[in-house]
C-alpha cells in the first residue's frame, strides 16, 4: 500500500485492457466498462485494505455487536459476487432456490469456518475478481438480461441486466467495506482512511 506526502491511501493504477481474440493484441477498456472495472477495483481494494496485517484469530473477531468479522465480510462479498457472476453467465438457475437453502448454509457464508484461512478466503475473492473482470472486459452486451428469481426480496416478474448485476455488485462491496473498517477500527484502532 502507498500514501502520499499527506498520508492519503494512494490507490493502485489500474489498466482494463482485454485481448483482442481477431488480432491477440490487448485492447484498452473504455467508457462505461473501464468506469465500473475502475470503481469495483477501488471498494476491493478498500475491503481488502482492512485485513491488512492480521492474523486469521484476529479476522474472525467480532468487534461490534454485529455478527459480523472481518474474515466473514471478505468470504461473504466473495459468495455475492460469485453467485451474482454466475447470474450474468446462467440466469436465475444460478441464484439457488432460497426455500431450499437453509439459514444454516446462508449464516457459513458470513463466518470464517474451522480450516478456513484469511489468506485463503483472499485467493478465493481474487479469482472470483478475475473471473469478474474478464466478462467485464469481454461480454458482447451489458444490456443482456435475466428474469430475477423468485424471493420475497425481488419484484415479481422483475429483470436485471449485466449492467444492474455489476453496480449491485459494487454497491454491495462498498457497503460491506464501510463495515469492515468500523470492524476493523474496533479491534485495534487502524483504519482506512484518516
Amino acid at each position: 500500500m502507498k500514501t502520499s506526502a499527506l498520508g492519503r491511501i494512494v490507490l493502485p493504477a489500474d489498466t482494463h485492457e482485454r485481448r483482442d481474440t481477431m488480432t491477440g493484441t490487448e485492447q484498452a477498456v473504455t467508457g462505461e466498462r473501464a468506469d465500473l472495472l475502475e470503481t469495483l477495483a477501488k471498494h476491493r481494494y478498500f475491503l481488502r485494505y482492512t485485513v491488512r496485517d492480521l492474523t486469521d484469530e484476529q479476522a474472525t473477531q467480532r468487534t461490534t455487536v454485529s455478527e459480523l468479522s472481518l474474515g466473514g465480510l471478505i468470504k461473504h462479498v466473495t459468495l455475492t459476487e460469485q453467485q451474482w457472476i454466475n447470474f450474468i453467465l446462467e440466469g436465475p438457475s444460478a441464484m439457488g432456490d432460497w426455500e431450499e437453502n437453509s439459514l444454516e448454509d446462508w449464516s457459513a457464508g458470513f463466518h470464517m469456518l474451522t480450516g478456513e484461512t484469511l489468506a485463503g478466503l483472499l485467493e478465493g475473492y481474487e479469482q472470483v475478481a478475475r473471473r469478474t473482470d474478464e466478462l467485464v472486459r469481454t461480454l458482447p452486451d451489458l444490456d443482456l438480461s435475466h428474469p430475477l428469481p423468485e424471493a420475497p426480496w425481488f419484484e415479481p416478474g422483475a429483470r436485471w441486466s449485466a449492467r444492474r448485476v455489476l453496480l449491485h455488485v459494487i454497491a454491495e462491496t462498498a457497503q460491506h467495506a464501510g463495515h469492515a473498517d468500523i470492524i476493523r477500527e474496533s479491534l485495534d484502532g487502524a483504519k482506512t482512511m484518516g
